[in-house]
């Protein structure tokens, strides 16, 4: 039973990754959209906070049932809202469309309507030839890449044992620490998101991250070579057995690496990758092409996870974090040189930038 819920959980959870960001992008002024879009993931890691802080008081069982709330909120409201204008267009039905957008905006000022073609509808493999489909395709795809990459599983797996080496008194606190964290860099980047624009912000959180990665490295590279470590560190343990104050100065690097780099990863590359997924496709294939940017991110959030340890074998723990260092740098390369800034656009000048129109 508890495998089986796990599983529909799961599935939910994949479906609302993916439909909530190109819901939120259809209905949103250009103005806010980037405000609205990283309510996405600020609605996240708020989720997650209160799971944390819900965890000290309740058991697993009935933090279950406190979890089907906000689902069956949401469920209900749900019934009370329209299909986005653009896809009621895309099915011929321009008056509930005109309807549905009266309802959301209150007028047609500023609407620029989607071209629809009979051609158009749906998706086929030879229209990758075309640069309005490859090039946000390889976008995406590749920024749901980098996001995982950047190493934030590993950072968040190790995070209460990094806590406790820093000799905090109670090492559960870790958690309710990193949540307050995400939940406060990533409400700064959603209030600043469409005035800073995508770009600037995605650059500033990878040099962030370049940074903090590589203190994170050079922690594990200095408690390694440490007279009282052997050549292989785990890190479930303690840095030694009676900790000096080196080794806990050292752990403070380590709790400062760590909270930079969350801070720093919720102010871009947490909210934004899922925010310029729901808004560079055009509209005949946004469905295919977010689903494969779903698809990515969690496929790549699984083999992180599952194979980091390995890593951390091969490479040393150092290693393994100068390795994400180094994604994070190619990330920001990436970035500069290839994501454009939909800062202020409609979703159809996007698509038009994309065609070269």
């Amino acid at each position: 039973m508890l495998l089986g819920g796990r599983l529909l959980t799961g599935l939910a959870c994949g479906i609302a990754s993916l439909v909530a960001p190109v819901y939120i992008s259809e209905i949103a002024y250009p103005e806010v959209r980037g405000l609205l879009g990283s309510c996405v993931q600020l609605m996240v890691v708020i989720g997650i906070l209160l799971a944390y802080l819900a965890g000290w008081v309740l058991e697993w069982r009935w933090l279950a049932v406190l979890g089907c709330v906000p689902p069956s909120f949401m469920l209900l409201l749900m019934c009370c809202m329209p299909e986005t204008p653009r896809f009621l267009l895309t099915q011929h039905k321009r008056q509930e469309a005109m309807a549905a957008m009266q309802f959301l905006w209150g007028s047609e000022q500023g609407w620029e309507e989607p071209p629809v073609r009979a051609e158009h509808q749906g998706f086929r493999l030879v229209q990758l030839r075309r640069p309005g489909i490859y090039k946000p395709f390889i976008i995406g795809v590749s920024l749901m890449a980098f996001q995982q990459l950047s190493g934030i599983n590993a950072v968040m797996f190790y995070a209460e044992s990094i806590f406790e080496e820093a000799k905090f008194k109670d090492s559960s606190l870790a958690s309710v620490v990193v949540g307050v964290i995400q939940v406060l860099f990533t409400a700064i980047a959603a209030l600043v998101m469409d005035r800073a624009g995508r770009r600037l912000l995605l650059a500033l959180s990878g040099v962030v991250m370049v940074f903090s990665t590589s203190a994170f490295g050079a922690y594990f590279k200095l408690t390694q070579d440490g007279p009282s470590n052997s050549s292989h560190v785990d890190l479930l343990t303690p840095v030694s057995m009676e900790p000096t104050d080196a080794s806990v100065g050292l752990a403070w690097l380590a709790v400062g690496s760590m909270c930079l780099f969350i801070a720093g990863f919720a102010v871009g590359w947490g909210p934004i990758p899922w925010l310029l997924m729901s808004e560079i496709f055009p509209l005949h294939v946004k469905g295919v092409a977010t689903g494969v940017c779903v698809l990515t991110n969690w496929l790549m959030a699984f083999l992180v996870t599952k194979e980091f340890s390995s890593l951390m074998e091969v490479l040393r723990p150092y290693g393994a974090f100068w390795l994400a260092s180094a994604f994070c740098i190619f990330s920001v390369l990436f970035t500069l040189a290839c994501v454009p800034e939909t800062k202020g656009k409609t979703l159809e000048q996007i698509t038009a930038h994309f065609e070269g129109r």
